[in-house]
């Protein structure tokens, strides 16, 4: 049994309700120059991968390792560090987010998918203001993500991201993942609220600390559940987005929280130490 997978199944045993399950993947990400094993370089996909799909199908028991070449989200790519904000050349290649707009803009060959600097300049987001309706995702009448250019960039400049670029590759995988037995960088659980109330006074048991949550409408696996926790090495709580409901599907009664590993110790030995305090097979829906 892998470190991971004693972590949460001790959480599992601690909550006290028989069957339950709560979806969780874990990240380790490897920088430039990094020796990666053979045994995540196996879990290489063919096809490309957003970062929001990679996550959901690691928390069902599969792993994925992404790299610049199979990702499918230009914004995933800018977050995690494997291209530079500012490359005004787009990355080669059909991706999965970008083919959306492909399919939409009715332009055939003649589309030209946007750039990591579209995105960073907030002109994929802005789209109907920024007259670049080949960008945008529902047809014509798509207002895009934000009302203008700048609002776009105020909200892109809280986007947390490994710039400038250093990652080599970001691997994601389950609990049941066994092949060589990683400490992940990021655990992010998938949790409904019942769920979530019980693991926020786990953490605080034994810790004391509120759980600030910084969440946004974009963005959200990549930038908020993993880089976030990965750069400020706190706690995070964030609902899924826009990408991670229509593309990678998430349910409607689950959102994130993506923590340091250090931090899920924590909120496993909390969990065991207040189990007795917290009745959490009491809790209404807990057992659904």
């Amino acid at each position: 049994m892998s470190i991971l997978n004693d972590l949460y199944q001790r959480m599992i045993d601690a909550m006290g309700v028989d069957g339950l399950s709560i979806p969780t993947n874990a990240v380790k990400i490897y920088k430039n120059g990094e020796n990666i094993p053979e045994e995540v370089m196996a879990n290489h996909p063919s096809i490309t991968l957003t970062s929001c799909q990679a996550a959901k199908q690691a928390s069902l028991g599969d792993a994925a390792f992404l790299t610049e070449e199979n990702i499918g989200c230009i914004a995933a790519a800018i977050t995690f560090g494997l291209v530079d904000e500012d490359q005004d050349e787009p990355l080669k290649g059909a991706r999965v987010y970008t083919e959306i707009m492909h399919e939409q803009s009715g332009l055939g060959d003649n589309f030209a998918p946007p750039s990591p600097k579209d995105f960073t300049e907030g002109t994929v987001y802005a789209c109907k203001h920024a007259n670049r309706p080949d960008f945008a995702l529902f047809g014509d009448e798509d207002s895009g993500r934000f009302k203008d250019t700048e609002t776009a960039k105020r909200a892109i400049e809280d986007m947390m991201a490994i710039q400038p670029p250093t990652t080599k590759g970001v691997f994601f995988f389950s609990c049941e993942y066994d092949d060589i037995d990683l400490v992940p960088d990021v655990v992010v659980l998938s949790v409904r609220p019942v769920e979530l109330t019980r693991i926020v006074q786990a953490y605080q048991f034994n810790t004391g600390k509120r759980v600030n949550a910084s969440m946004g409408g974009l963005r959200v696996v990549n930038s908020d559940l993993i880089v976030r926790p990965y750069l400020t090495q706190e706690l995070n709580i964030s609902t899924y987005c826009l990408g991670a409901r229509l593309i990678a599907e998430y349910e409607a009664n689950r959102m994130g929280m993506g923590m340091p590993f250090h931090v899920f110790e924590e909120i496993v030995k909390g969990m065991e130490d207040s189990k007795t305090g917290f009745p959490f097979p009491n809790y209404p829906g807990a057992a659904d």
